[in-house]
């Protein structure tokens, strides 16, 4: 026997988790969650969930909202209510600055800012789901439409390394146990199968998504199956130790001045923007101090894929010295990066999948959220964001599908889908064409406008066109 259910999810983070609450709080049961992590356990990096996507959780589920609040309550008891996230030019002057705490964004926004791990993060929201609607250890190898309408069947490994993730944000993981793809000398036929059907897939699966590769498999979009190199990395040292005291002084004295961590950029302080206006082609640093009189910093800057093949320690930290001498960066910061331990000196190239490819987001009965569907660089801190605002409208989308009775209506979830496309597309294009050009700090104009655009729009409104805009467009070319 095959287990059946309406809503599979495949991809237990924040956005397929978010999803599936999104589901529950609408009145459907019939769901399961499905990742390929062997066990849940304390895996990624800080993230940083701001207006819009705090609002678009508190829209999926009140209490989802809350308990993240609430889990992020002892960072929040922990910042000033002045404390700021710096930004300085190469002269150590200040140009811009962020708020840090949760009062000065819902001032600002109507809703607040909240940084929290992303494993806190997915184990809040689990905690808000059924124990036995989450499962771990189901690798999907397969989706297959065997001809009835009704129903996809997915095929998963279970017992099986998962597939190494050579696109996420915050670590290649090449030593974890968990990380060893299949290789010659195992296929995923060896490993424990199982397969389940579902009404509707919705592919969480981040941005590597297995399902984003299948079912663009032998279509016109196949070449897009996985994410293109963005053209900008990160060359980073998160600790460098034996520090002279004069350089130390220097950093303390010109740009630290009592912070602890600061961004530097060559932007200027006047408010008179050019053409020439430094842009994501300049280096963006971020530095940072540690305790023990440790300090870190990790750049950001277009580079050649090229560059960072294969390179070694030194190698990477000839890479950064050079495009730092060449954007003028001060020799403080140059010395700074010179004294780098080659064997913590690290890369990260960033990918996207770009929406103005006009790739498709479903194909029949399959939807895309998140990364999978448009995953990109985190310069804008808008990938979690952005997948929570996925996540209400097709949680909202499937619910009017169920409470319709529509689950048997291909075109009607196909007119649902497109709907969902209609409505996030045209952001995500923008969101993404920020995050790729970077809007200089000194345009207080444009980031006022950007501003108003992400954090300051209008979710009621929003849910509205959920609940009653129809699509009159034809169904996916994939579908």
């Amino acid at each position: 026997m095959i287990d059946t259910y309406d809503i599979i999810v495949v991809g237990a983070g924040p956005v397929g988790l978010a999803t599936a609450i999104g589901l529950q709080q609408r009145g459907i049961s019939n769901f399961i969650v499905l990742d390929q992590t062997r066990a849940f356990r304390r895996v990624g990096q800080v993230i940083d969930l701001l207006p819009n996507g705090l609002k678009a959780l508190n829209r999926i589920a009140p209490s989802a909202y809350e308990a993240v609040k609430n889990t992020d309550l002892e960072f929040l008891q922990k910042v000033q209510p002045n404390q700021k996230w710096v930004y300085k030019n190469l002269k150590g002057e200040q140009i811009h600055s962020i708020p840090l705490s949760y009062e000065s964004w819902f001032k600002d926004y109507g809703e607040g800012r909240v940084s929290i791990s992303w494993y806190d993060l997915q184990t809040t929201l689990r905690q808000q789901l059924p124990v036995e609607q989450v499962k771990a250890n189901h690798r999907c190898i397969n989706v297959v439409d065997e001809g009835n309408t009704e129903y996809v069947r997915l095929d998963f490994v279970s017992d099986a390394a998962i597939e190494a993730n050579p696109y996420a944000h915050w670590s290649n993981r090449q030593n974890d146990e968990d990380t060893v793809s299949f290789n010659s000398e195992h296929s995923p036929q060896q490993f424990q199968k199982q397969s389940t059907r579902a009404r509707l897939v919705v592919a969480a699966d981040g941005i590597n998504s297995s399902i984003r590769r299948i079912v663009y498999n032998d279509s016109p979009y196949s070449g897009l199956a996985r994410p293109d190199y963005s053209g900008f990395a990160a060359l980073f040292c998160m600790e460098i130790t034996d520090i002279p005291p004069e350089l130390s002084t220097e950093l303390e004295n010109k740009f630290f001045q009592q912070e602890r961590i600061i961004s530097i950029t060559n932007d200027r302080t006047n408010d008179q923007i050019s053409e020439d206006s430094p842009s994501m082609e300049s280096p963006r640093m971020l530095l940072f101090r540690r305790s023990n009189a440790q300090f870190g910093y990790l750049i950001h800057l277009p580079l050649n894929q090229e560059e960072l093949t294969e390179k070694s320690g030194s190698a990477l930290i000839a890479l950064a010295l050079r495009e730092l001498e060449n954007a003028n960066f001060p020799k403080a910061l140059t010395q700074l990066v010179a004294l780098s331990p080659p064997v913590k000196m690290q890369s990260r190239p960033y990918y996207i999948h770009r929406v103005e490819t006009l790739s498709p987001w479903s194909s029949g009965r399959v939807v895309l959220v998140g990364d999978a569907a448009h995953g990109m660089p985190p310069f804008m801190a808008q990938g979690a964001n952005q997948g929570l605002e996925d996540a209400l409208v097709v949680a909202t989308l499937i619910a009017n599908i169920v409470h319709k009775n529509n689950l048997d209506n291909i075109q009607a979830i196909a007119n649902a889908f497109l709907n969902y496309e209609s409505l996030r597309r045209p952001l995500m294009e923008k969101i993404q064409q920020a995050t790729l050009t970077r809007i200089p700090y000194n345009n207080k104009q444009a980031w006022q406008d950007y501003q108003q655009l992400v954090y300051c729009r209008n979710f009621d409104q929003l849910l509205e066109q959920c609940n009653h805009s129809a699509v009159s467009s034809q169904p996916s070319a994939l579908a």
